[in-house]
């Protein structure tokens, strides 16, 4: 019998809908026709406004005021305040929520988004009997209180940090497991050795290969720290990924450069530019990060999200496998330290980087997803408690 997954994500921020789409091919290499996963976006489908356009209005705040947003984040970090905030928020989605329930049913439900995990959990205590609910952690650090509500049967987390955050919110050790980031398996498949992906890309097999990201968008200080890199007149190749910014990419592609210089428009083959790559300068996104861990890629973060990115820069930094230099003249110097060292002190970090990875996270969540899938539905005491309600008022008439 076939069983059915629902994953609730929603596109605020690329991390989730990727996160779940690794999940679902998981589950479908694994088990084939025997399960079908439906992903279901549900600010964007199942909310009214102003939740509606939670998609369109993140990237907008995050761009023009990271600090308001890293404020507000840590402002509403505690047990005690995400659970009001979160219970403030289910009135205006609660219709919509058991609308998705009704309109697809399930044998486990899955969250990838901390903000709609507790509103799910408790739309699902509404109904008489409910599939196991499983929550899958996709920040990887500093991990909001949002994520963990108690009545879930699983709780899947990233790090150890994350672990111990599901711990002070009041979860027992039985929800918790770390089993690392979901990363599609399409990456780890893709990876390639360097040599070959060099030579199927047409860099230099011998020069050192920087690569510089900006994300799908091609934000930040691309161009500026780019030219600084340029400026320093170092021995290595640049690749620079201007993602779907065409401005940047046209301005990278007239400017003179002092070092073999390659400039992509958005790429969707990262697993190979990553696998010729030996050091990589990005902002502290966790599937970034997770992903070049499992290239063995040694990071330079030049940017982070304040408050739920600020522990992915410790996470790097701590572990030895990269640094944080939130300039272009910072960035430029750390690379020209980096290449001074010599290509063994590279390996060395790239080791690191390995070593730390967990490549196989996402069919360990797979697994853990399939079983509860099998775990049959849950009687809630919904019931029992109106009855219990309409009784005492009752009683006072």
């Amino acid at each position: 019998m076939t069983k059915r997954v629902l994953i609730l994500m929603s596109d605020t921020g690329g991390g989730h809908r990727a996160a779940a789409e690794a999940i679902r091919e998981a589950l479908y290499i694994q088990h084939n026709k025997a399960v079908d996963v439906e992903l279901v976006d549900v600010f964007r489908d199942y909310s009214p406004p102003p939740w509606k356009y939670m998609p369109e209005f993140y990237p907008w705040w995050i761009n023009r005021s990271k600090n308001s947003w890293g404020a507000g984040y840590n402002l509403s970090n505690t047990p005690r305040r995400a659970y009001i905030l979160s219970n403030t928020m289910y009135p205006t989605i609660e219709r919509g929520l058991k609308r998705m329930f009704r309109e697809h049913p399930a044998d486990v439900v899955v969250s990838v988004h901390s903000v709609i995990t507790q509103p799910t959990m408790r739309a699902l205590t509404h109904f008489e009997r409910r599939p196991p609910f499983v929550v899958v952690v996709t920040d990887l650090v500093s991990t909001h209180h949002f994520w963990y509500d108690r009545r879930c049967e699983r709780c899947l987390v990233p790090t150890q940090s994350a672990y111990e955050r599901g711990l002070e919110s009041g979860l027992e050790k039985i929800q918790l497991r770390t089993t690392g980031l979901p990363v599609h398996p399409r990456f780890v498949r893709s990876l390639k050795n360097k040599d070959e992906a060099r030579q199927q890309l047409g860099w230099d097999p011998e020069l050192p290969a920087v690569v510089l990201v900006g994300g799908g968008e091609g934000m930040g200080p691309i161009y500026k720290t780019a030219r600084e890199i340029n400026a320093r007149h170092l021995k290595c190749q640049l690749i620079i990924i201007a993602g779907h910014n065409k401005q940047l990419k046209a301005n990278l592609e007239a400017a003179h450069w002092n070092q073999p210089t390659i400039v992509y428009p958005f790429v969707k083959d990262m697993p190979s530019l990553m696998a010729a790559a030996d050091i990589l300068v990005t902002k502290a996104g966790p599937a970034t990060i997770t992903e070049a861990a499992i290239a063995g890629l040694p990071m330079i973060l030049y940017d982070a999200i304040p408050g739920q990115e600020t522990g992915n820069v410790e996470y790097v930094v701590d572990n030895n496998i990269g640094v944080f230099a939130p300039t272009p003249r910072e960035v430029g110097q750390a690379l020209q330290s980096w290449l001074s060292e010599g290509p063994a002190a590279l390996k060395a970090r790239s080791q690191r980087a390995h070593d730390l990875a967990r490549p196989n996270a996402v069919f360990d969540i797979a697994d853990e997803i399939w079983d509860y899938a099998h775990f049959g539905k849950i009687t809630t005491n919904y019931r029992k408690l109106w009855k219990g309600i309409r009784q005492s008022t009752l009683d006072l008439l």
